[in-house]
């Protein structure tokens, strides 16, 4: 995707410092907890009421493969964030390969950094509030 072009899904630019945290979070999650990695599965941890945080690449393409899940995040009030690549998020989640989007469902031994890493996002709003 090239720089500038309009990535409709991407609600808030998140912080450098804190994208390398949510690197090391899920990381850490995939090693001692548990992820859920892929939009498909992303997307059933999220409506099952499983996923303590999302975190999407924002050089996906087509966009509309990932386009749901913030929408989808923001209704049921799990957080979530941006990475800058598939590649990076996939590495994280312990894959060869990219990942659009992973779900923490346990933080194992990163807790205390996804509860720190939480408290720095936006908080999504829900629907109807303004």
């Amino acid at each position: 995707m090239k720089r500038g072009e309009e990535m409709s899904y991407v609600l808030f630019e998140t912080p450098e410092e804190v994208k390398k945290d949510l690197v090391n979070v899920v990381k850490a999650a995939a090693e001692t907890g548990k992820v859920r990695k892929g939009v498909n599965e992303t997307t059933k941890a999220v409506e099952r009421g499983k996923a303590l945080l999302v975190v999407i690449a924002e050089d996906v393409n087509p966009p509309e493969i990932v386009m749901h899940l913030p929408k989808l995040c923001q209704e049921k009030g799990v957080p979530f964030a941006y990475v800058s690549t598939k590649q990076e998020l996939g590495n994280a989640a312990g894959l060869k390969v990219a990942a659009s989007s992973v779900a923490v469902v346990d933080a194992g031994s990163a807790k205390e950094s996804l509860e720190d890493v939480i408290k720095r996002l936006p908080k999504p709003k829900k629907e109807g509030e303004s």
